[in-house]
């Protein structure tokens, strides 16, 4: 399996704010997914962090001025800013400070980070930061916009304490949200969902037996999870509702966590009518214990037996009225039969299967082997990659059905 970055040129512009130190975050993660990174800082950059630590970092001389500082006994130079522009796969100015958004939307060219933008064929991304007050300025929500329609991918900034110590919009995002955002580009994916709703269930259900134990199965909702943020940074407006599980959501996200599949019943029915597409890869308990103890049974008491009663079988149960839903089905046999059968005996317009039977697909794993099946009776296979990726192709085959 090929990592996405494997083998691509990326060139991180860093600028100068005090989110300047998580570049070196960002070229070890871009890195460590086996991209070739140079980096082009702005001479305030300086105050905040070293060219030495990002060439040590990604084993490549570190571009600092348009010019050379001494011409005194001759200089040997080329057109730098047009050799390492057609070199790149991608640009990511991470963090992109008010001043050079403002410069880039002007069209400035009066530093080097500046000067290679202007020189630039590949896509261009960047994450600004600032405090509260500079990023919510309107002449930068202004700028922001007009990079934005011409084409700029923009990382926007997250909510959170600032280094002023006020609160609010202006922090530099998650690193995991830069690294996707970069490989959703470079994938060639846009924000195709852009003022869609789409509500997401992942990981597993809990059934209690007693105040203590309960009933479950091995989701780690990571497929869920990586579905909900490859929808959100494609610009879908996305509602996660989730069993308990360690993952994260991206900041935007509307997370809903549930326990039971009782819970997810009820949290699907209050939330379906706000969403057009509900992608239900949630792994729902099919069975409960019939009762459940008060008290936590006690070992020298004995369990005997514990009898179950069937879960509520949601999508059977959906109040569909247009939206488009779409199933999985986890297999360890007669895979496509089985996930046929689930396809129309549930009335879905998509199933996604995988199969346990796959090295490296379903629960646990940080990568999937998926088939998709359209109630049209169009098939798709893809083939063994990470999640964040198998979430994108589920996604262009949900967007063939919207």
């Amino acid at each position: 399996m090929k990592e996405i970055l494997s083998g691509k040129k990326i060139i991180l512009g860093v600028t100068g704010c005090i989110a300047a130190y998580k570049s070196c975050l960002i070229a070890r993660e871009l890195i460590s997914k086996g991209a070739e990174v140079k980096v082009i800082m702005t001479p305030s950059a300086l105050e905040f962090i070293t060219p030495l630590t990002l060439s040590t970092l990604t084993q490549n001389d570190v571009i600092i001025n348009t010019f050379p500082a001494d011409q005194k006994s001759g200089i040997t130079s080329r057109t730098w800013h047009i050799d390492m522009a057609l070199w790149a796969d991608v640009m990511l100015i991470a963090p992109a400070t008010i001043n050079t958004i403002a410069k880039i939307a002007a069209g400035f060219a009066d530093n080097a980070l500046l000067t290679l933008v202007a020189a630039l064929r590949c896509p261009l991304v960047i994450s600004p930061a600032a405090d509260v007050d500079m990023y919510q300025n309107p002449i930068t929500q202004q700028n922001i916009k007009k990079l934005e329609d011409l084409g700029v991918r923009v990382i926007f900034a997250e909510e959170g304490k600032l280094a002023s110590g006020l609160s609010g919009h202006g922090r530099l995002p998650e690193i995991e949200k830069i690294i996707c955002s970069v490989e959703s580009v470079l994938s060639g994916y846009e924000t195709d969902f852009k003022g869609r709703k789409i509500l997401v269930t992942a990981g597993p259900t809990y059934e209690d037996v007693d105040p203590v134990r309960y009933i479950g199965n091995r989701s780690s909702g990571k497929m869920g999870f990586q579905i909900a943020k490859a929808a959100f940074i494609r610009g879908a407006e996305v509602t996660l509702i989730t069993g308990p599980v360690s993952q994260s959501a991206f900041q935007g996200i509307n997370v809903i966590n549930v326990r039971s599949a009782e819970e997810m019943k009820n949290a699907i029915d209050a939330e379906l009518e706000k969403n057009e597409i509900l992608i239900m890869s949630a792994a729902v308990a099919d069975y409960k214990p019939e009762t459940v103890a008060d008290l936590k049974i006690k070992k020298e008491d004995g369990l005997a037996a514990i009898k179950l009663t069937k879960t509520v079988d949601i999508l059977s149960s959906l109040k569909k009225d247009g939206k488009k839903i779409i199933g999985f089905a986890l297999e360890t046999n007669s895979e496509t039969e089985n996930a046929l059968k689930k396809l129309n005996s549930k009335k879905l317009d998509m199933i996604v299967l995988n199969s346990l039977r796959e090295p490296g697909s379903g629960f646990e794993h940080e990568t999937n082997k998926v088939t998709v099946f359209h109630k049209s009776g169009e098939k798709k296979e893809y083939p063994l990659e990470t999640k964040f990726q198998t979430a994108n192709h589920i996604l262009s085959e949900v967007k063939k059905i919207i």
